[in-house]
């Protein structure tokens, strides 16, 4: 028969901080009650749970329960040992063992466990965390975690199987991990890490599926570890099936008020091209927008897809129908300590009391994270004071937007600089940038200040303010300038691909003597003129196909702008500049061909231009030659027939026209390295009304230069480089060739 206990007394022993109340409590044990030994034995484990005892004893004497217990000590203070790639302070903050509290073994090793995956994070899988404890007076210890870092566990190897359209090398390109390279101690990419790993799954699904392959699936991601443990084998297997095409493009209207041909003739998706989701979801929105402009409130788009295995195509049916008559109740932000709430409401393109569209608030949640601002943005949609009602909840986490570099700055053209730069693209917590840069190099010293306001007047209207010096010493001629520029600008766009910006320049330059009291005719009187200032108004206009998305492997780029001077200041003039380039990838995407063609005109009605306002044409818009090296000249000869001055003069009118290719050099991908070869074709001429007194002036008409070469383009942890080795085809006697040049590479 199970023994029962009475206790007409509880002592308790050993508390020190614990109050004896609240062990009774924990304990649950009435006195005078019958309780049996189970129940005894469940208060000892409910006294114990409470996580404040490191032992507890029962012991019944009699009449009289004594419950004697241990209490765990308190914290003095954590430390973190061993640890040189994460700092204590990135550490502490993950830790729930905090100074002051209760220690709990559990806890600790939970903490361990957390500085652990840490490091795995880091690609460091075998670090170790062990928790240590210091003994102190007054029942205090000092918490201590040992680490152990451990070696950054590389990936060696990333296979993928089953790819038949795209090769190793183009999929490893797209992939976010990469195999360990030359550059492994400045790369974390290529570091082992899991959530990685699953990141990049989503991101080939997403490659596969924008290019047509509907039926694409990843049927295994595996890791195996060399037998060294200190690198992985990553495997991918793939099965890609066939490109589908889009079919027939229809539009269906459910709506009596609603003629569905309207809708059909505003669709950019056309049969034949590959199909791709994106081109479903711009479809969608831009027939929603349209109901929108009409007036439609509630229609909804949906895209009924048949598929067509025989010719692998897929019909797309946009079906209008009216949706549910949800509102917009109101859009609550929370999170944004620096951030005013309008700069995130601008994301949005509905207010309170307008009609709920889902797509509308997951296409505002993106253009929140594009922002930059914060580390995380969460926008949900949840019902409001009833059914028809719904409130927008955006919950965001601020990041840093400023910062203060100092760096230092190459260039075959301009040689080594220094530059400091005070950024911040959050101003004030306003979503205005602010941007002050200082930079000297040996022959060119600029100061610029730039502010731009992304929402003027809370309206899709950017304004920007540009104001600059230059000190220039110029490298080929024998004079210097000086120049102060003022423009602001505003821009807004004017079409889904296209942009409008209006602006007002003025602008002083001065040529000044370079040194040398050698100079044409021309030259001397341009310097002869001092500080010249211009007041002009402009307009640019820009269509970049890009921007709809349509094509992940082509785009086109059309700029035309121009410039009309004699609003003040001293010259009239008018200034036309035009740019087109498109690029395209071929073979299923392993070589970029680019073409670009770009000119411009220059024409003065008062006054006349000079060196310094005229088209200066070098390695920037031509390669294989010095900046400003070709184009008129004027060179001035002494008595016995030696050059003493060769001036560049530049010229009123330029036209150049560039073509190239860039393709894998199957080096391995992690290198960052590809080849390219260029041919660039152009001509720079035309002086005005200008005339020499003392020197001779040569290549005042249009001559064409030709060059070809050889690049290479290598991504690098400051930035991605191009080297270009380059060889004049055809050139003047007096222009200045450069056969070799180092740039940052850009793309249009």
């Amino acid at each position: 028969m199970a023994q029962d206990y009475r206790f007409n007394r509880v002592t308790i022993e050993g508390n020190q901080r614990i109050e004896a109340g609240t062990i009774l409590t924990y304990a649950g044990i009435e006195r005078g009650k019958n309780i049996s030994a189970g129940e005894l034995n469940a208060s000892y484990q409910r006294i114990l749970a409470s996580g404040l005892f490191e032992t507890v004893e029962i012991t019944p004497r009699g009449g009289t329960l004594v419950i004697a217990v241990k209490e765990y000590p308190t914290i003095n203070k954590i430390n973190i040992e061993g640890n040189r790639r994460l700092k204590d302070e990135d550490v502490l903050p993950l830790l729930q063992s905090k100074s002051r509290l209760v220690f709990n073994p559990k806890v600790a090793e939970r903490d361990a466990a957390t500085i652990a995956e840490a490091y795995n994070q880091q690609g460091r899988l075998s670090a170790t965390v062990s928790p240590k404890i210091i003994r102190r007076s007054d029942n205090r210890v000092d918490l201590v975690f040992e680490v152990f870092e451990g070696g950054i566990t590389e990936i060696e190897r990333i296979s993928i199987i089953g790819n038949e359209a795209y090769s190793d090398g183009r999929l490893r390109r797209v992939l976010q991990t990469k195999q360990a390279g030359i550059l492994r101690a400045l790369i974390r990419s290529d570091t082992f890490v899991e959530d990685r790993i699953a990141f990049d799954k989503q991101v080939l699904r997403d490659f596969y599926l924008s290019r047509g392959y509907v039926d694409f699936r990843i049927t295994g991601v595996n890791a195996e570890l060399t037998r060294e443990r200190d690198g992985y084998f990553i495997t991918f297997n793939i099965e890609e099936g066939q490109q589908f095409r889009v079919g027939e493009v229809t539009a269906t209207s459910e709506l009596a008020d609603v003629d569905s041909d309207e809708f059909l003739k505003a669709l950019k998706m056309r049969s034949g091209m590959v199909y791709s989701p994106t081109i479903v979801e711009n479809s969608i929105s831009r027939l929603e927008r349209l109901a929108n402009k009409k007036g439609l409130n509630f229609v909804r788009v949906e895209p009924r897809i048949t598929r067509n295995d025989r010719d692998l195509s897929l019909d797309v049916e946009f079906v209008l129908s009216r949706g549910p008559r949800v509102f917009v109740e109101r859009i609550d932000i929370e999170g944004n300590t620096t951030t005013m709430d309008r700069v995130i409401r601008r994301q949005f393109k509905i207010v309170e009391g307008d009609p709920f569209n889902p797509r509308e608030i997951r296409e505002s949640a993106e253009r929140i994270r594009a922002l930059g601002f914060f580390s995380n943005a969460d926008v949900k949609a949840r019902e409001g004071s009833s059914p028809d009602q719904v409130i927008v909840g955006v919950n965001v986490e601020e990041q840093p937007t400023g910062s203060l570099s100092f760096g230092g700055t190459y260039s075959t053209n301009t040689g080594f600089g220094l530059v400091v730069t005070l950024k911040e693209d959050n101003f004030l917590g306003r979503g205005q940038k602010l941007n002050l840069s200082l930079s000297g190099a040996s022959d060119n010293q600029v100061y610029a200040l730039n502010f731009a306001e992304p929402a003027l007047l809370g309206r899709d209207l950017r304004f920007d303010l540009d104001i600059g010096y230059r000190e220039t010493q110029t490298a080929y001629a024998n004079f210097d300038s000086t120049s102060v520029r003022f423009k602001p600008e505003v821009s807004f766009p004017v079409s889904d691909n296209g942009r409008l910006s209006l602006f007002y320049t003025a602008e002083g330059i001065e040529m000044i003597d370079g040194g040398s009291s050698a100079f044409g005719g021309i030259v001397s009187n341009e310097i002869a003129q001092a500080d010249v200032w211009s007041s002009s108004l402009g307009y640019s206009y820009s269509f970049d196909s890009r921007r709809s998305g349509l094509n992940p492997n082509s785009g086109v780029l059309f700029q035309f702008g121009q410039e009309f001077a004699g609003l003040g200041g001293d010259v009239t003039f008018t200034k036309s500049t035009a740019k087109a380039v498109a690029q395209t990838r071929v073979l299923n995407e392993e070589i970029t061909l680019r073409a670009s063609i770009e000119g411009g005109l220059l024409d003065y009605n008062t006054g006349s231009s000079r060196s310094v306002d005229r088209f200066q044409i070098g390695s920037g818009l031509i390669r294989g030659f010095d900046p400003d090296g070709i184009g008129p000249r004027e060179i001035v000869y002494d008595s016995s027939g030696n050059v003493v001055s060769n001036d560049s003069l530049g010229g009123d009118m330029f036209a150049v026209a560039r073509f190239e290719a860039e393709f894998p050099l199957g080096l391995p991908e992690e290198y960052g390295i590809h080849g390219g070869v260029f041919y660039d074709v152009g001509s720079v001429w035309g002086l005005g009304n200008t005339s020499s007194a003392t020197g001779t002036v040569l290549y005042e008409d249009f001559s064409l230069r030709h060059v070809i070469g050889l690049s290479l383009f290598w991504k690098t942890p400051v930035g991605p480089l191009r080297f270009n080795w380059s060889k004049a085809l055809q050139k003047e006697a007096e222009d200045i060739e450069q056969t070799f040049n180092l740039t940052i590479s850009t793309e249009f």
